[in-house]
């Protein structure tokens, strides 16, 4: 039978058995793979999380007892049992769900996720708020050992303590070794300490001892002492205890009976717990478990084979090629990633020159303040991160590259629309925070041409810190008899024309489409869009409607500065701003995304005709 057409809330699995829980997880597995396979997602790490997801809402009680995963893409199987089972194919679709945990779709999504390392100081809130409001249930945060490499996720460990008498914190490891191998007396030892029995007959003693006159007190504190001195013997990396967590693991990620029995344990607690589980990514897919990195964030894909359904050269891959070329001539250029080596096609050059490559983890902060240090000393940094990551580290930026005249090249991987991922990885923002600071150069290329000259540019012809923003996926229409010359901006059309249209980057393909359909109007590419070079406000003196394409927010943007520049000079034109107002942008395809902003063709053509 299928179980899992029968289940439609997390109440339906509790009244199922291992053995049917077990052929739950299993077609929970198949719809997963069936599902990414067309829409594309995150398959390996959803896929290792299913059997502790199904424990979790066997053993709580969602939302009454609220669950906070980290980055959120293991969500899948949450979602599935709650309540969404039926919509599932629309996942990461317009209209769809989305392939992160969002309060908007359903009330057993607590908190948005989309970034890493955050779920912790989440949880700690809202543990905290429900300790203050009477609220008895409990607060679990799921965070990966990945996740754990972020220094937020340091800053809540060591802010948690042991006062949260609701607070759980599930650690998935599925890659790295936080315990040493603790023999086989330990793990006996650990099998008795999560089972319900032993749990519950402890509580008894515990409650006899406390009722015992003078002395029952000082047993209970002896006993308490010296099960302690006998944990950090036989565990030895205590360190989640010595935070003040109660620590149980490591539990074997893929046994129900285990993880059910762990967490009615920590649910029983009235202490901070942290519960250990190991997982194997892609676990029940052959070429997921094999390359667990290729099925991290996947596009459609071929179910028999595990081969993607396209492929080809795209803007991270030639990033990652260049880069490999100047690395070759100059000893000076190094490579930097926050765990994003594959995402921003730097694997080649980790295996080429490793000695200049750095992973510093889920550390977007450290990696730009090393990446000073390492220009502090000489060498000529590449710092790869995609554009919705680079906002976590502005501060240091700003403080550590700009404001000490460091020469850090940026390379700001899935700048623009970025399609199903939605709102939390759409890279519009960067140009905005970008625009106000010094000592910082911006570039926008349109071409793998481009980027390539660009990226030499800025490794030798530019003296500060450098910025180069790029799309993500492939190039779009190649400009005839165009080629990049390093000017800061170029023109297409009579420039005696009365209207002009602006854009950078991708979105200037789409400005030049429209070019040839417009009658009266030329075409400015900015190359650099920070600094903004004055003298394109010489173009503009005759021309009675400027009209700014931007794939960004509008506030603080590229087009925002150039308006500002037109109000200030002479130039007496019109001046028109299409680009995102004051909102986030939704999943949909990016050509979906690009028409609703009136980005795309068709709409530059009929706004510009309307005057």
């Amino acid at each position: 039978m299928s179980y899992l057409e029968n289940v439609n809330s997390p109440k339906d699995i509790k009244k199922l058995n291992i053995d049917e829980l077990d052929a739950l997880c299993d077609e929970i597995r198949e719809l997963m793979i069936d599902t990414v396979s067309k829409n594309g997602g995150h398959l390996a790490s959803n896929l290792g999380a299913v059997e502790l997801t199904v424990a979790m809402h066997k053993v709580f009680n969602s939302p009454s007892d609220q669950f906070v995963f980290d980055v959120g893409h293991q969500c899948y199987t949450h979602k599935i049992l709650t309540g969404r089972k039926d919509s599932f194919s629309t996942l990461r679709t317009e209209g769809g769900i989305s392939g992160f945990t969002r309060p908007c779709e359903s009330n057993h999504d607590i908190f948005s996720s989309g970034h890493s390392s955050t779920s912790i100081s989440a949880a700690i809130g809202l543990a905290k708020a429900k300790t203050l409001n009477g609220d008895k249930g409990k607060v679990i945060a799921v965070i990966g050992d990945g996740a754990l490499t972020g220094g937020l996720a340091y800053e809540a460990l060591n802010n948690a303590g042991n006062e949260h008498n609701n607070l759980i914190v599930i650690l998935n490891d599925n890659n790295m070794s936080i315990s040493d191998n603790v023999g086989s007396m330990a793990k006996n030892l650990n099998h008795i300490r999560i089972s319900p029995k032993y749990f519950t007959f402890k509580s008894k003693i515990q409650h006899a001892l406390s009722r015992v006159p003078k002395i029952g007190a000082q047993v209970q504190r002896f006993i308490t002492i010296t099960n302690t001195k006998i944990r950090k013997r036989l565990y030895h990396s205590t360190v989640f205890e010595d935070l003040g967590f109660r620590y149980y693991g490591p539990i074997d990620g893929h046994d129900l009976e285990s993880l059910i029995d762990v967490l009615t344990v920590a649910k029983a607690h009235n202490n901070s717990v942290l519960v250990h589980v190991n997982t194997l990514k892609g676990k029940g897919y052959e070429f997921a478990e094999k390359n667990p990195s290729k099925f991290h964030g996947i596009g459609k894909f071929d179910i028999e084979t595990g081969e993607p359904l396209s492929s080809g050269e795209n803007y991270s891959s030639v990033f990652g090629d260049y880069l490999c070329e100047l690395a070759k001539k100059d000893k000076r250029i190094c490579a930097i990633t926050a765990a994003m080596s594959t995402g921003t096609g730097l694997v080649d050059f980790s295996y080429k020159y490793p000695e200049r490559f750095f992973d510093v983890g889920i550390a977007e902060e450290h990696a730009v303040t090393f990446s000073s240090g390492l220009a502090k000393n000489g060498m000529i940094p590449f710092f790869a991160v995609y554009s919705t990551f680079l906002q976590r580290s502005y501060d240091q930026l700003v403080h550590d590259v700009a404001m000490q005249d460091l020469k850090v090249i940026f390379g700001i991987d899935r700048a623009g629309f970025v399609g199903e991922d939605g709102e939390s990885h759409q890279g519009v923002f960067d140009t905005a925070y970008l625009m106000s600071v010094p000592n910082l150069s911006v570039f926008a290329p349109s071409s793998f041409d481009e980027l390539r000259e660009m990226m030499y540019q800025a490794a030798y012809r530019e003296n500060h810190a450098v910025a180069i923003r790029y799309p993500r996926g492939g190039q779009g229409k190649i400009i005839d008899g165009y080629k990049y010359e390093r000017a800061d901006f170029d023109t297409f059309g009579d420039t005696n024309a009365e209207k002009c249209i602006v854009g950078f980057g991708r979105e200037f393909l789409n400005v030049y489409d429209a070019l040839g359909e417009l009658d009266n109007t030329f075409a400015i590419k900015l190359n650099r869009i920070k600094p903004i070079n004055p003298n394109v406000l010489d173009l503009l003196k005759n021309v009675k409607t400027v009209y700014f394409f931007e794939e960004g927010i509008k506030s603080g943007g590229v087009g925002e500065c150039f308006g500002s520049m037109l109000a200030e000079s002479d130039v007496t034109a019109k001046f028109r701003h299409i680009c995102i107002e004051d909102e986030f942008i939704k999943q949909a395809s990016v050509d979906s995304q690009l028409k609703k902003y009136r980005l795309d063709k068709e709409s530059i053509i009929d706004i510009v005709n309307q005057d």
